[in-house]
């Protein structure tokens, strides 16, 4: 497994946006973005599979959006209207087929996420 390094994390105020981002190396099928906030477990945020299908966990539904730049091997995570309840470290993960983080062959480093006012 190849460890990658994700981008675009930070703080924001609730009610705003942030844009994350990882790049792969070589062209991948499957990808999603995971993340983990403290005392709670891992959960899976975002999946995109290898024909651009999409789901999300319910708690996100219809604010953020998981998109991919194949020319560029670049996977994003668009997030608005951000709550307190989406602070966490949010993980990338790119895989030729679909994978757990443990089963994939890219898994991101992790980027903070921390929405407070």
């Amino acid at each position: 497994q190849v460890q990658l390094v994700e981008s675009g994390g930070g703080l924001v105020q609730p009610g705003g946006s942030l844009k994350l981002s990882c790049a792969a190396p070589v062209s991948i099928a499957y990808s999603a973005w995971y993340r983990q906030a403290p005392g709670k477990e891992r959960e899976l945020v975002a999946q995109m599979n290898s024909g651009g299908a999409t789901t999300y966990h319910f708690s996100v539904r219809g604010r953020f959006s998981i998109s991919r730049d194949n020319a560029n091997n670049t996977l994003y995570l668009q997030m608005d209207n951000l709550t307190p309840e989406d602070t966490a470290v949010y993980h990338c993960l790119l895989s030729r087929l679909p994978a757990t983080p443990e089963q994939a062959d890219y898994w991101g480093q992790g980027t903070q996420v921390t929405v407070s006012s």
